[in-house]
């Protein structure tokens, strides 16, 4: 995720011998990548969407379950590889100003991207109800933000910006009054589901075009907190750059991660963990785990150099997210989109059709939605399968 513009690109060489070393690329990073895009497609795609197992349904508001770690390790994977790029361009003599601008493109072309899977005939296109908040538009823009303060801002000045961005984002959802509604936690519930300062100013801006109607999970105000979680990876970054040994490295991830998850949780009694709203908690929470598991991968690829044919299936996933991203749509929009008539004339979609038919050959509720999720990741997989033998990614 690394390149000037949105082209085709031929794929860089890589050689997975154990004797190999990676000085400007980390095959962690891309390996990490790809077990998110696969864990994207698998908990998108559920056969049951009540029903499937607990680990890769999505909480339904306040908690977590292992599903919620994906998009915040997307977030954080492109804090690093900000720090990496940045390093590339200046040693290749760009200014701040050209790499800003770089970055601005980016960030647009994400938007846009995200704008256009959103506007999908697959999904029935209504422009009445074309939803314009999403995965992508939030990467966009927390990369662009992230981008600024890595620029024109110190470490120091990155930290202050990082206890900002959570104690800010407290302090708004805490004391400012939601309009038509009154003070959180006095004269409505605190982190009401319907009645709190992002979702209605979600409603202000976009009502009609929001992904559960009245409220939107990639709303405006709660990118503040979303940058935070990219700086935790910026901050790791700079760590993994610096000249320390392997075991120094870990060490101190290890030891922020447990730190993360520990805050997160603490917070959690006064400021919930909450991925929709993506709560400060959730931030430190979720951070931790980021920083654990990119430090197991760290060990396992780059310490071990426990390399070879068995990352080939993931980085098929790591080395072309943006395509990955795209190709969930393809499955995740026909399923829910699309209908067949059933054998008693009624209509339903493709996804329900499927989990049926899954059923009746005997297979549990949960297990057929899970054969449905796998079967999702698969048809992805050799989506992208067919551009790795041609070694093409789909950069931005």
């Amino acid at each position: 995720m690394s390149a000037t513009e949105l082209a085709v690109q031929p794929a860089q060489n890589l050689n997975l011998n154990c004797s190999t070393t990676f000085p400007s690329r980390l095959l962690c990073l891309d390996i990490y990548r790809g077990l998110m895009v696969a864990g994207m497609i698998l908990v998108d795609n559920p056969g049951s969407d009540e029903h499937a197992y607990w680990p890769i349904m999505h909480a339904k508001w306040n908690g977590w379950t292992p599903a919620v770690f994906i998009f915040p390790s997307f977030l954080f994977l492109v804090g690093i590889s900000l720090v990496y790029s940045f390093d590339a361009r200046r040693r290749g003599g760009e200014t701040n100003q050209q790499i800003l601008w770089h970055a601005l493109k980016r960030s647009l072309i994400l938007i846009a991207i995200g704008l256009l899977v959103n506007a999908s005939p697959i999904y029935g296109l209504d422009l009445h109800t074309w939803r314009f908040e999403g995965v992508t538009q939030r990467i966009g823009l927390c990369y662009f933000f992230a981008a600024i303060l890595e620029l024109y801002s110190t470490r120091r000045g990155q930290l202050v910006a990082f206890v900002a961005c959570l104690l800010g984002y407290w302090a708004i959802l805490r004391f400012v009054p939601v309009p038509g509604a009154g003070v959180p936690g006095r004269d409505v519930p605190f982190m009401d589901q319907l009645q709190n300062l992002p979702a209605w100013f979600d409603r202000k801006l976009f009502m009609g075009h929001l992904y559960d109607g009245t409220r939107d999970p990639e709303g405006i105000i709660h990118t503040m907190p979303a940058i935070g979680t990219t700086l935790i990876g910026v901050f790791t970054g700079h760590w993994l750059k610096s000249e320390r040994n392997s075991k120094q490295l870990i060490a101190v991830m290890v030891f922020f991660g447990i730190v993360g998850m520990f805050a997160g949780e603490l917070w959690n009694r006064w400021f919930p963990i909450n991925k929709n709203l993506w709560t400060s908690s959730f931030v430190l929470f979720s951070g931790g785990f980021c920083l654990l598991f990119v430090s197991l991968l760290y060990w396992i690829t780059e310490v071990k150099q426990r390399r070879g044919k068995w990352t080939v299936p993931i980085l098929v996933f790591g080395m072309n997210a943006i395509a990955g991203f795209v190709a969930d749509s393809l499955i995740y929009g026909p399923g829910y989109t699309f209908a067949v008539t059933t054998a008693n004339g009624t209509k339903v979609n493709w996804h329900e059709a499927a989990q049926a038919y899954l059923e009746s050959t005997g297979l549990s509720v949960a297990n057929a939605s899970l054969v449905y999720s796998l079967g999702a990741v698969l048809i992805c997989w050799i989506m992208l399968w067919f551009l790795w033998r041609k070694k093409i990614f789909i950069k931005v």
